[in-house]
This record gives structure tokens, C-alpha cells and sequence, in this order.
């Protein structure tokens, strides 16, 4: 059994549940209750609260990586719940900037906890770099490997000091996005923030960490809004050749590729809202 609902999402159809741009799921299955992201600010605690989802009754939360809009609700949530360790990957506190036309933002896109807040939420953190199994059937990807020929949709960069003072930018490797992956009866369920190494390399790793299983659904922001019209399709397509039970692409995915998603798989492509619920 596997069931999840969504508590935040760029949008809603189920009111009085309300929307950001950010990402929060609630997954539950036999074994654990999982918070997989906290939206980028305290209003997934809220749609929780209407949809009488107990926080406080999470075995964990997982950090898909380092950006404002998938951490923002994680100090609350030590608040609300006085027990989960929260899995976040050990290079996921950099100085973030993002890019739009080749030109690095001006304003920065990484945690943005203040001073208080880090310090309420540093003893409950628990960092990750390579695959850290939760139980036999759950695993939290770590670092995902790269793919050749695979190039992330988006550059993010590193804001970091040189030896006179100056400020310099690195390009972000990216090495903090990290995806949960929950084998179930139907096969492996893979839930993923943004897909800013790709949803391909995703797609990939899954399958190397569970071999000998399908790929049942691909529940995924895919950052393919931003992409090449060829690097969509080759997206799609890989997805399409999984013949996944239920993909639902959200958050960051792009209307562009959400619909071509609907069009190759039909029913099979769920378009999510804020509040929410599946259940197999």
C-alpha cells in the first residue's frame, strides 16, 4: 500500500486548499510516513492541517535540494513534530543563484533559513551523500550520477568568496538533488522535486537502485519548461517507454511538457493539485 497527498503545488483545484510555487508531499505506506519536501513557506503545514494530515506523526522528512521553494516550511515542521530527522544532502546549504538568458539572477534561490531558524533546525538534520536506504523498501537517492550526454535543463551557480574578497560564481553541480524511491506491490514509486540533474539520470539511477523492478509511476517536478522542444521529446519519450501505471508531472515540469505527457499516456497522467490525495 502506498498513499500521498499532496500539500503543496503551483496550483489548486481543492479548495479551501491554497498554492505556491513550491513542492510538499505526505506519503505514507506500511512502513513509514514520510514528509518529501516542505513547500517554500508554511503553507503546506496549513493545507495539512485542512485535510487533517498530523504532521506530527512523520517518521521523517526528506529535502530534495537546497532551493527556498522545497525548504521553506522545514522550521515549523520541527516545531510540529518533535521526533523526524530531517535528510538533507550535505551540500545543500550553498549561496544558490539561478540563471534565466544566460545571466545570473540577482537575488539568491537557497535556503533561506534565518539565523534562529538554523539553529532550531541544525540538531535534527541528518545529511546525505550517497543512497541511504530508510528501510529495505525505501531509499533516499543521494548525489544522483551524471549521464553523458544527459546536460542538466537549467544552470544554477554558487556564490562564493575569493582571496581578495570578491564575490566569484561557480556553476552548481547540483550535487544536492536527491529523490525517494518506495518499491511497492505495483512496482517502484519515484518521487522527485525538480529533476535538476534531469529526469532521464533520475529515471536511471532508480533503476540501478532497484534492478529487478519496474518502474511503476514517476511522481516528479521535471524542470522541462526551459528546455529545447528535442530535449523535451527525448524527456517524454523516455517516461513513455517505462509504460508507468501513473506519472504525475508538477511543480516546475511546464505546461508544454505536461500536456505532451497527457497526450502519449492518456489516463495514466495525472495532472496534481495542491490537497490532492492518491491511494494504490
Amino acid at each position: 500500500m502506498i498513499r500521498f497527498r499532496f500539500l503543496v503545488e503551483n496550483k489548486t483545484d481543492a479548495p479551501p486548499c491554497t498554492a505556491e510555487h513550491g513542492l510538499s508531499i505526505f506519503i505514507e505506506t506500511e512502513e513509514m510516513k514520510i514528509l518529501f519536501d516542505a513547500g517554500a513557506s508554511d503553507m503546506y503545514a496549513e493545507n495539512a492541517a485542512r485535510k487533517r494530515v498530523r504532521l506530527a506523526d512523520a517518521d521523517c522528512c526528506v529535502i530534495s535540494h537546497g532551493h527556498y521553494d522545497h525548504t521553506g516550511g522545514v522550521p515549523l515542521f520541527t516545531e510540529i513534530n518533535e521526533k523526524a530527522p530531517v535528510y538533507i544532502h550535505k551540500d545543500a546549504f550553498g549561496d544558490f543563484y539561478g540563471s534565466h538568458g544566460g545571466k545570473i539572477d540577482s537575488k539568491p534561490c537557497g535556503i533561506m533559513w534565518d539565523e534562529e531558524e538554523k539553529a532550531q533546525v541544525k540538531p535534527r538534520l541528518v545529511l546525505t551523500d550517497g543512497p541511504l536506504w530508510l528501510t529495505d523498501n525505501i531509499v533516499i537517492s543521494g548525489t544522483i550520477p551524471d549521464i553523458p550526454g544527459c546536460e542538466p535543463p537549467e544552470k544554477f551557480y554558487v556564490k562564493e568568496t575569493d582571496s581578495e574578497g570578491k564575490a566569484v560564481y561557480r556553476e552548481d553541480s547540483l550535487s544536492h538533488e536527491q529523490f525517494l524511491a518506495v518499491r511497492t506491490e505495483k512496482g517502484v514509486f519515484l518521487f522527485s522535486g525538480c529533476s535538476h540533474k534531469g529526469i532521464i539520470p533520475a529515471i536511471e539511477y532508480a533503476g540501478k537502485l532497484f534492478p529487478e523492478e519496474r518502474i511503476a509511476a514517476v511522481i516528479a517536478g521535471m524542470h522541462l519548461y526551459c528546455v529545447s522542444d528535442e530535449e523535451r521529446e527525448r524527456a517524454v519519450e523516455k517516461i513513455a517507454r517505462l509504460n508507468p501505471d501513473l506519472v504525475i508531472p508538477v511543480h516546475c515540469t511546464g505546461i508544454d511538457a505536461i500536456c505532451m505527457l497527457k497526450n502519449r499516456l492518456k489516463g495514466r497522467c495525472s495532472v496534481a493539485t495542491a490537497g490532492r490525495k492518491y491511494e494504490f
